[in-house]
Formats: structure tokens, sequence, C-alpha cells
């Protein structure tokens, strides 16, 4: 127990390093509250090892507290809204390009299916399309090609 009394400053940033990492690595920014309490510990680590607080217990938990409270009040809302700016692309699938001939008409109204890759796929396009035509696949969902008149080879 000495010698963690003794090496309070040092205990306090390995503890707020390993918890940044925790946050970064596992948890992926997913929650901030290891975040907040580590950047609290590594700056309480550093207040006691230029000796502005003395390294006591109550003043590692009171410091660690009090700065936890200030970085989330501080940074929450930026990292918040960091989190939440997600650039939206369009997924491209093997399957775009795909051509193959229609059994049945279908249209904006009426879908079918097609049998692709041993999976019975719902087929949907915004044009009415008559059976028989070749078809390629423009856009791809969970379990839906959606297709347009194949343009001449």
């Amino acid at each position: 127990m000495d010698w963690l009394s003794d090496n309070l400053a040092s205990t306090l940033a390995v503890i707020g390093l390993l918890l940044l990492a925790i946050e970064i690595a596992v948890l992926g920014f997913a929650t901030f509250v290891l975040l907040f309490v580590g950047i609290a510990a590594l700056i309480t680590s550093g207040l006691f090892y230029l000796d502005i607080v003395p390294a006591t217990y109550l003043n590692a938990f009171i410091s660690v507290g009090i700065l936890t409270a200030v970085s989330a009040a501080l940074l929450y809302r930026p990292l918040l809204q960091m989190q939440q700016q997600v650039e939206k692309k369009p997924v491209t699938s093997d399957l775009n390009g795909v051509r193959f001939v229609l059994a049945e008409a279908i249209g904006p109204a009426a879908v079918t299916t097609h049998a692709y890759s041993g999976i019975h796929w719902t087929v949907k396009s915004q044009l009415p399309i008559p059976a028989g035509t070749e078809v390629e696949v423009v856009n791809v969902e969970v379990g839906v090609l959606h297709v347009v008149p194949a343009p001449a080879a």
C-alpha cells in the first residue's frame, strides 16, 4: 500500500492511459464516460507531478471527480456533434451491373422474383418493363434488386 501512495501520480497516469485506450480502441468513442475520466486522471497525475496539488488519495478522488465533470461539460457537445456527422456514401455492390432477362413484367406497382446465385431476389423497377426484356441491376438492398432496362450493347 505504501508503494501505491508513493507512486500515486504514476498510477493515475497509467489508469488514465488505460481508460483512454479502452474508450478509443475497444469502444470506439461509443460512450464518452471513460474518455472524461481518463482525461481527468491524466490531468490529476500532471498536477501531482508538478506539486501543484499534494498527492493524497482524497485529493486524487476530488480532483478526478471535479475534472471529470469539467471535461464532460466542455467536451460533450462538440464530441456528440462530431459523432453525428456521418458521411452518407452510396453502397456499391458486386451485383450492380448484373444483367438478366425478366420472366414476368414489372413496374412501380408490380414486382417479381429472380433466382440468382441460389437466392430468390425480389425484382423492382420504377419503370414499367415487359416480360422478356433484358434488365440491368442498378441498386441492391437486402433481398431486393432494383433494375432498369439494359442499354443495347
